[in-house]
């Protein structure tokens, strides 16, 4: 999906901590919670707030003054409560890098417009459905995809934040068949056992493209499903500007790929909710999603339409079809007017973004076998070089589901 800390501008905490009066450090200012209600222990990293507060002003508020007052308040707070509440800016900020720390995404030239949607006093799984439907609505605008994140509740003292299950927004449930295939998408075919172990019934007809529900948990073993409507999810028909056949074969893509259970960690605190979305390079649909053969694994159908043997590799009939399938992909969501990359152009951009962080004086970390598209690798631009390997420590973060 086209989907590291500068050096801090600030005075070190430990250079300023001497001059700070004890007065100073009071928190009689701030609210004390009941005792009933207080931590036993910080569930925050001191050390990780004050490098991202430190990384705040020295990319969006070089202050030194402001910065030393929110270190305190920050500390203050973790003291009397195990953990501190972020601003609206450095939530944003926090998302946006973020994204510009993702190793295995290339379309990071673009992290600056990330639309933030804080949405952190959002409480009870319906209402956190009516939010996801809505980011579905906000990012797809009818075709013209919006990078977009939406930030739920974190984790911390009082309990764990609320969770999505589902690994995006939009998937089609997968059928396991008597005979051992599997109808729709074998990758879901577990969650989708899952979900209709909590009730869910799929339609009378099933089909390959059938969208799955939600399964959010609010409340720690309290999972409850919720349906997405149809005009949250634009879907994509699939058709070939050769093959008049193609259109015949039913196949369809969604138009948002929009991970939703991946951690986004800013500042030593945790959102475990935090579903966000770039838009589509056409390889990740035709080269994998519908290639790969423990997914749709269409290749040899279409190659069997086109005429090629199938009988030996040598024929190359693989990649002489992958080549239809992925063309297929980008015709359609180009004759639909919906937002798709193609991965030459999207392998220059690359380029660019990494020309502009190092200008910044930032290492830009990548993966290499992530950002070499699965279509043609050697004929793009990012093939030919290598990169700073991942540093997993790296920090504001997204991060496997706990």
């Amino acid at each position: 999906m086209v989907i590291v800390p500068a050096a801090g501008a600030g005075v070190e905490f430990g250079e300023w901590e001497a001059e700070v009066s004890t007065a100073s450090m009071r928190v009689t200012d701030i609210p004390r919670l009941p005792p009933e209600v207080r931590p036993r222990e910080r569930t925050v990293d001191v050390a990780e707030a004050e490098d991202f507060l430190r990384l705040f002003h020295a990319e969006v508020d070089d202050g030194t003054a402001r910065l030393r007052e929110r270190l305190d308040s920050v500390r203050a707070e973790i003291d009397e409560t195990g953990t501190y509440r972020h601003t609206t800016a450095e939530v944003e900020f926090g998302a946006r890098v973020a994204w510009r720390n993702s190793a295995r995404c290339i379309g990071r030239l673009y992290w600056q417009g990330l639309k933030v949607r804080d949405r952190r006093d959002v409480e009870g799984a319906e209402a956190i459905a009516d939010e996801c439907v809505t980011h579905l609505r906000e990012a797809t605008r009818e075709g013209r995809i919006r990078s977009t994140i939406t930030v739920f509740a974190p984790d911390g003292p009082a309990g764990p934040g609320p969770k999505i299950h589902n690994d995006q927004l939009i998937r089609y449930a997968g059928y396991r068949l008597s005979d051992g295939s599997v109808l729709g998408d074998p990758r879901h075919a577990d969650f989708t056992e899952t979900v209709q172990g909590h009730g869910w019934r799929p339609p009378e007809r099933k089909g390959s493209f059938d969208v799955l529900p939600l399964l959010i948990e609010a409340e720690p073993g309290d999972r409850q499903l919720f349906g997405l409507p149809s005009d949250a999810v634009l879907e994509v028909p699939l058709s070939h500007p050769d093959h008049r056949w193609f259109a015949g074969l039913g196949l369809r893509w969604h138009a948002v790929p929009a991970i939703s259970n991946m951690r986004l960690v800013i500042g030593g605190i945790t959102y475990p909710a935090a579903p966000f979305n770039g838009w589509y390079l056409a390889t990740e649909v035709g080269a994998r999603n519908l290639a790969d053969t423990d997914r749709y694994d269409l290749l040899p159908v279409i190659a069997d339409l086109m005429g090629l043997s199938t009988k030996s590799e040598r024929t190359l009939w693989r990649d002489r079809t992958l080549v239809e399938l992925t063309l297929a992909v980008q015709h359609s969501f180009d004759a639909a007017g919906v937002t798709v990359a193609d991965h030459h152009t999207e392998s220059r951009r690359f380029l660019t973004h990494i020309a502009k962080e190092e200008r910044a004086g930032r290492r830009c970390q990548a993966e290499w076998s992530w950002i070499v598209p699965p279509l043609s690798g050697g004929q793009t631009a990012v093939f030919h070089r290598y990169y700073d390997e991942p540093d997993p420590a790296v920090r504001p973060a997204f991060l496997p589901p706990g």
